[in-house]
């Protein structure tokens, strides 16, 4: 597949260095040569420096060849303008960055296909996404709503004391399980269990389940002590936090730590919620967090641009006894020390845009693919075509990837856990968990 990126930035040169570890034809264009270099000596892919927003340029790039065009420069109206160049000179499909949720609505997006932008992505905004559905289950590291939440996909922190440690996964996780273990991080490594495998103590571990047996879940992670979040505490006003309140349940109070006056009038209008407070302060002040009742709140989201502050000031909430936190880690080299630091769930946009996009290069119907940072792995959704190699056997005789293993699906709106006897069909919406960039092999059993 030929792929262009327009824009060198942390978000563009993310993208560029994941897809061409998958052998695509890869061009990254940006004016600024420094951004450039010794991308293409390291990495397959080509590197070209012109702006990304030049006819001329456009056409230097073979635009018009691309199979998809990605536009992730840190202006929004020149990534529109960009990626309506780059159709128009005969791009097949092309995505831009933006930094406005209202261009996202249903209604709008007619009306931007008709200019030649196809796709749209926010990153803030499936940030925002991630912290809510985070800090909702205080209990749970991350959570992935499957199909409007008919299955959830939740990685959980076992410690001592809990009943699912050290018993071989064939006694504890039955076909008639309300849950199915679909993989172990441990170690810095993620491992696809199997019937002897077994949780130990410390482990992260990926569980697929349903919301009527969360309660269940909870008890047997030994986290039936683990409060409902209805405070929660922010450090930072910025863009991702801004669309993190606006998603804010009435249920739960949220107070922002914010040391820019004027930030705090803006987002002030625009969320305009009286169970939001903002404080104009340093939220990595001691002192200050004692003030404000940081002993009261049952989460802390750290969402500055630092991600150093970001880490510190979960590691201080933590010592003050918050049983929730949330850390943005922009720098992709600080992900292994976040969590070795255990300070709670961590999230990067890079990634979750990078899956964003991804799932537009998969062939087969996959409808959702969402990345899983800490267990360096993705988890898709998956539509069974008819006729297709998983509708022939059980699961367990289909030989799927070592890398990967699947967890659940949706069949005529209901869900249902899987297991080696089920049989797929046509039509049923299928949840694979993959790691080993495994997910482009699974393609060709569902198509």
């Amino acid at each position: 597949m030929r792929i262009i990126i327009a824009g060198a930035g942390a978000v563009g040169t993310h993208l560029a260095k994941l897809f061409s570890r998958e052998r695509h034809d890869i061009t990254l264009i940006d004016e600024d040569a420094s951004r450039l270099a010794n991308l293409s000596s390291n990495y397959d892919m080509l590197t070209l420096q012109t702006s990304p927003s030049s006819i001329q340029g456009l056409r230097e790039a073979e635009a018009g060849r691309a199979d998809i065009f990605i536009a992730v420069t840190p202006d929004e109206a020149r990534n529109l303008l960009i990626c309506m160049l780059a159709s128009r000179l005969g791009a097949k499909k092309t995505v831009a960055r933006v930094n406005n949720a209202e261009y996202l609505g249903e209604e709008h997006r007619k009306y931007f296909a008709s200019l030649g932008i196809g796709a749209m992505i926010y990153p803030e905004e499936l940030a925002a996404e991630e912290i809510m559905n985070s800090v909702r289950r205080s209990w749970v590291r991350q959570c992935v709503q499957i199909q409007g939440g008919k299955l959830l996909l939740l990685c959980i922190k076992v410690r001592k004391g809990a009943p699912i440690l050290n018993r071989p996964l064939r006694e504890v996780s039955l076909p008639e399980s309300p849950f199915h273990v679909v993989a172990i991080k441990r170690r810095g490594e993620t491992i696809i269990p199997h019937g002897n495998d077994s949780i130990r103590h410390q482990d992260a571990v990926y569980f697929m389940t349903k919301p009527d047996c969360l309660d269940e879940l909870k008890v047997i992670t030994g986290k039936d002590e683990y409060p409902n979040v209805t405070n929660v505490l922010f450090l930072g006003g910025g863009s991702t936090t801004e669309r993190a309140l606006t998603r804010l349940p009435d249920f739960m109070h949220a107070k922002v730590f914010e040391t820019n006056e004027h930030r705090i009038e803006e987002l002030d209008g625009l969320i305009g919620k009286s169970h939001v407070m903002y404080i104009n302060g340093d939220g990595r002040d001691v002192d200050l967090l004692i003030e404000e009742g940081i002993n009261k709140a049952q989460a802390f989201v750290a969402s500055t641009a630092n991600s150093e502050m970001n880490i510190l000031s979960c590691l201080t909430a933590k010592r003050a006894g918050v049983r929730k936190t949330v850390a943005m880690v922009e720098n992709l080299d600080y992900i292994q020390m976040a969590e070795s630091l255990d300070i709670g769930s961590i999230l990067n946009k890079k990634t979750i845009a990078a899956a964003y996009i991804y799932q537009m290069m998969l062939k087969a119907d996959v409808t959702t693919v969402k990345s899983l940072l800490i267990a360096n792995a993705d988890v898709a959704e998956i539509v069974v075509a008819e006729g297709s190699k998983a509708t022939r056997n059980p699961v367990k005789d289909l030989a799927l990837p070592a890398s990967t293993t699947l967890g659940g699906m949706v069949r005529g709106g209901k869900a249902y856990l899987i297991n080696g006897m089920t049989q797929l069909e046509k039509g049923d919406i299928v949840v694979a968990f993959c790691t080993d960039n495994s997910l482009k092999r699974l393609e060709k059993y569902f198509k």
